[in-house]
């Protein structure tokens, strides 16, 4: 039973910190910026002091943390009580479903064949979690199922770096209202009020630098540089 809950426990851990992936993305953070903070929030680990003031200067991502935290010293602690049961010799005996494994292996070598089964589990578990076909259906079907609980508001406009008199780098999600959906950046007139896109982010490509007749699509994130209260006012609202 012990191994059983280990490995279920490693499946869960590993939704779960995919679910804080796309929390934190859904709050603005790039996406590779965004795995990394879960990872490390709920293993526990560091990060720079730059990356640790985007988490605790927004609300949303502070709570998002928290809970990683807290999930993530939960699920250790039962990952390692779980782990040493596991080692016990009859950990994989007659009450789970192998009644006639105490009769091929003897008992002081039940250990070794739990470890041998864990550490193959692991391996299966460590393979499907990282093919990317697979990866991908399953992030999609957690982001949707996240946007439909409303767990977290989804952020279509933040100030990545503020200058002076107002100007500055800020990263912005073309939803259906955007007045620039499906046009090219030169239909956009976006220079015209002294906005300049520098990237656009297209799922998990980026297009540095992009040409005047690149289109915006939906759900295009852009980073731009100009007035903020330009870019806000030409970009995410009709006007």
């Amino acid at each position: 039973m012990n191994l059983i809950l280990f490995i279920i426990v490693i499946l869960i851990s590993f939704i779960i910190v995919r679910i804080g992936a796309i929390a934190f993305q859904l709050t603005g953070l790039d996406h590779s910026l965004a795995e990394f903070q879960a990872l490390s929030c709920f293993s526990g680990t560091g990060f720079t002091t730059r990356e640790s003031e985007l988490i605790v200067s927004n609300p949303q991502r502070r709570k998002i943390a928290s809970a990683l935290i807290v999930l993530g010293n939960a699920g250790l602690v039962t990952m390692i009580a779980t782990f040493a049961n596991s080692l016990r010799p009859g950990a994989v005996g007659t009450r789970v479903s192998l009644p006639f494994l105490k009769d091929i292996i003897p008992a002081e070598r039940l250990p070794w064949v739990n470890l041998a089964v864990i550490m193959l589990l692991l391996l299966i578990i460590y393979k499907l979690f990282t093919h990317r076909g697979f990866i991908r259906r399953f992030t999609d079907l957690l982001r949707k199922f996240v946007l439909k609980k409303d767990m977290i508001k989804h952020v279509t406009f933040e100030e990545l770096l503020i200058t002076t008199a107002g100007f500055g780098v800020s990263r912005i999600t073309i939803d259906a209202d955007s007045p620039i959906l499906a046009k090219t950046l030169i239909e956009s007139k976006l220079r015209g009020y002294d906005i300049i896109v520098l990237a656009i982010v297209r799922g998990h490509e980026t297009i540095p630098n992009p040409s005047p007749d690149t289109a915006f699509m939906l759900g295009d994130e852009l980073i731009c540089f100009g007035k903020l209260e330009n870019i806000q006012a030409k970009i995410c609202t009709a006007g």
